[in-house]
């Protein structure tokens, strides 16, 4: 999830992901063909809602929503014959729980290839939870531009809301804890498909 990941795009590779604590599994979630079905049927929402794919560009929140943005770009290619294009955003240094000093050693990795001018901005991440990763990147948005619109899609809908913002489109809802936490696993990032329920334990 956004709130534990700090620019591992510095160092790609095979390896599951390194920014992740390994957190005892408490229950899958979602497995593959679910993820799968699931990203099927929010295409189908957002074709629906737009009456196409004209004018709309997908913003995938580093790192796990930029391959969820990838993926939606192609299942609505199959039902529109045209892909958005889609861009990458990284909103390290607009977090508000980093230190200037901090803000300062990040190395940007955002890319979007497009101008956002007049364009309806489907910004995409993993899983939405207190929505201050969401106000980072509505933040980062508005430093490369000005949209005609912005919708948020997500993958997993946790609640623990602390900011008023919801989500356009939504895979699943899940209730948790503040004890628990949701880990989305993507296979070109952790070489599998699947959504964990997993226990922080005390001190974490």
């Amino acid at each position: 999830m956004l709130d534990a990941i700090i620019t591992h795009m510095k160092n790609p590779g095979p390896a599951k992901d390194a920014s992740r604590n390994a957190l005892p599994e408490k229950a899958q979630l979602m497995s593959s063909s679910e993820i799968d079905r699931t990203l099927v049927r929010l295409a189908h929402e957002i074709v629906e809602r737009h009456n196409g794919a004209a004018g709309l560009v997908f913003v995938g929140i580093l790192r796990r929503g930029v391959v969820l943005a990838e993926r939606l770009a192609k299942r609505i290619a199959e039902i529109e014959k045209t892909a958005p294009p889609v861009g990458r955003l990284d909103i390290t240094s607009y977090r508000d729980d980093l230190s200037p000093v901090d803000r300062k050693s990040i190395i940007q990795q955002s890319h979007l290839p497009f101008s956002m001018e007049d364009k309806d901005v489907l910004l995409v991440d993993d899983v939405l939870y207190t929505g201050r990763s969401t106000r980072a990147a509505l933040d980062a948005l508005v430093d490369h531009g000005r949209p005609r619109r912005v919708e948020l899609c997500v993958l997993i809908d946790r609640g623990h809301r602390e900011l008023p913002i919801q989500a356009n489109y939504v895979g699943r809802v899940v209730q948790t804890s503040d004890t628990e936490s949701v880990e989305v696993h993507l296979r070109e990032v952790d070489q599998e498909d699947r959504v964990v329920l997993c226990e922080k334990g005390s001190g974490i």
